[in-house]
């Protein structure tokens, strides 16, 4: 990966050029996106460039061996941590660790570097759970670190989703972040930062990936993915500038159809006061069938809101509405009131943050049916 094989984000860019350039590499940086924007594919060319002998012109040359390998994701003294769970692709009997999915993540990364959490969850097989990144990621880390580099180059450790580490991984890994060996070198990349340890993020020098312009997804979709001209126009406009959203809608129809279904019948229900069929939503919520896709349902939902709230304000243009999605928002908007989607907003992340912590679904949505219910 090349840093001219990224499109936007040149601020982002040219401060990691700089510091690889003037020998001033943070020892530790905490990558900040909104989901599938492009940190993954920010920190692989970074690390590309480090370590690349023959950079040239702000970008590594794609051509010498350590490009090939670090390209390829076989790079040996590049390593990755990534949540994980027990699941079919692992024996039952392991206690399950990133090495023993990394065959997965770099088939995944490969294919598309922009890939959302639940495609992650997927890819590995443990769909039907939430991934966490445990103690023993740590005692990998440790032990890896420990020994002499086997490339002439850096070190570098890849954290995707660092809000999934529990606290005793955390911990353990403090030390090494805070003073790490010579040449070596950790990045963390985060959808969430205000859920990443502080013992951890204020470690890190920070950079803020940005969501791409309409226009930059299109290309993205167009140059990277084949997509027809037309067609990327379309999903770019509904994806609020991720590239992994944009991939997963154009994929995932039936998810998403799905999604819209419950959502529709859960406002028109409220609307109409029709208490039985805003219960039925609730339970089709918490009958889905994982955590993940339950939270998938939340954000979902947080971005029907956003559009409902654009078309309130007269922005419809600039909502994103696919075609078919125009009279349910039109209508939407009228059923509810001015304060309305800030309140369940709300809700919608307080239900997440539940649903994350192992609370009971069915009593979880039907609270938020209730509150939608009362405040349309």
């Amino acid at each position: 990966m090349r840093f001219a094989d990224i499109i936007g984000n040149e601020d982002v860019k040219r401060a990691l050029v700089s510091m690889a350039d003037t020998g001033r590499v943070a020892h530790a940086m905490l990558l900040y996106e909104n989901e599938g924007c492009g940190a993954l594919p920010v920190a692989l060319a970074y690390v590309q460039y480090l370590n690349c002998p023959h950079r040239h012109d702000g970008d590594s040359c794609g051509e010498c061996p350590v490009c090939s390998r670090i390209s390829r994701l076989i790079y040996q003294d590049l390593h990755f941590i990534f949540p994980v769970n027990s699941g079919s692709k692992v024996p039952a009997s392991a206690k399950p660790t990133s090495e023993s999915y990394l065959q997965q993540w770099r088939k995944l990364a490969l294919k598309n570097p922009y890939f959302l959490e639940s495609q992650l969850y997927e890819s590995l097989g443990i769909e039907n759970k939430s991934g966490n990144i445990a103690v023993a990621e740590a005692k990998y880390i440790l032990e890896k670190l420990s020994f002499s580099p086997v490339e002439n180059g850096y070190k570098t450790v890849i954290v995707w989703l660092p809000e999934r580490m529990n606290a005793e991984a955390a911990n353990r890994l403090l030390k090494v972040v805070e003073e790490p060996p010579e040449k070596t070198v950790f990045i963390f990349i985060t959808h969430a930062p205000e859920k990443v340890l502080q013992t951890i993020s204020s470690r890190c020098q920070s950079f803020r990936v940005l969501p791409g312009s309409k226009e930059d997804v299109g290309r993205v979709l167009c140059e990277k993915f084949s997509f027809d001209a037309e067609d990327a126009v379309s999903v770019a406009n509904a994806c609020g500038g991720s590239v992994g959203v944009a991939l997963h809608e154009a994929g995932g129809t039936e998810e998403y159809s799905l999604y819209m279904d419950i959502f529709s019948d859960l406002l028109r229900g409220a609307h109409e006061k029709n208490l039985l069929v805003v219960l039925e939503s609730a339970e089709q919520i918490a009958a889905l069938d994982s955590r993940e896709r339950q939270k998938a349902f939340c954000s979902f939902a947080g971005d029907c809101l956003r559009k409902i709230y654009m078309v309130q304000q007269g922005m419809a243009s600039l909502a994103g509405l696919r075609q078919h999605e125009t009279d349910f928002f039109s209508a939407a908007s009228g059923w509810c009131g001015p304060s309305f989607c800030e309140k369940i907003l709300g809700q919608l992340d307080r239900s997440s943050a539940l649903i994350d912590r192992n609370v009971n679904a069915k009593i979880v949505f039907c609270d938020l049916a209730d509150r939608i219910f009362l405040s349309i």
